[in-house]
């Protein structure tokens, strides 16, 4: 009986120690210590801490691979259109010829530039940054709205879209 005890007991012991080779926080003493054995208690919080760190770690990796597979289906759904769209220019290579040139889209742009610029230019003092912060945050609105409304962003829009409509006008007449 004495020697199955002590069996018992030398397992519990080697339990212990193998947790303590296992677990990294069980390794890592505190020097103040010294060389002193960690107590059972201590090696038993420890390993719990570890098993819910390393549960955390798994979930998120877990939900990285999820993310990660959403992604890798965006991609292939991507792909496929994309395919698509190659196999219909292919089939159909006059079907672009209609398409607006380069040229004319990077002269539209300039245009909505230019036209923004101006606007800018002539609304906003830059001599200082004083100057410009009070320009850019309180009654004036170089957009040309005048930020009479109460919510200014919700005009922008709308001069956006004049402005554009503008532009357009001017390179259709020079167009034609």
């Amino acid at each position: 009986h004495i020697q199955a005890e002590q069996k018992r007991r030398d397992a519990i012991k080697k339990g212990y120690d193998d947790l303590q080779a296992i677990v990294p926080t069980c390794e890592q003493q505190d020097f103040s210590i010294g060389s002193q054995k960690l107590s059972k208690a201590i090696v038993l919080q420890k390993t719990i801490d570890y098993i819910q760190f390393l549960h955390k770690e798994k979930k998120k990796q877990e939900e990285e691979v999820s993310t990660l597979r959403k992604d890798v289906m965006a991609l292939k759904i991507m792909k496929v259109n994309y395919e698509q769209i190659v196999k219909a220019h292919q089939d159909n290579p006059n079907e672009g010829k209609d398409q607006v040139s380069d040229e004319l889209k990077f002269n539209v742009f300039q245009g909505i530039m230019d036209s923004l610029f101006q606007s800018f230019n002539a609304s906003i003092s830059v001599t200082s940054f004083q100057e410009l912060s009070a320009c850019l945050s309180h009654s004036s609105c170089w957009t040309g709205t005048g930020c009479s409304s109460a919510d200014p962003v919700s005009s922008l829009p709308q001069t956006l879209r004049d402005i554009v409509i503008g532009v357009l006008h001017q390179m259709k007449s020079q167009l034609y």
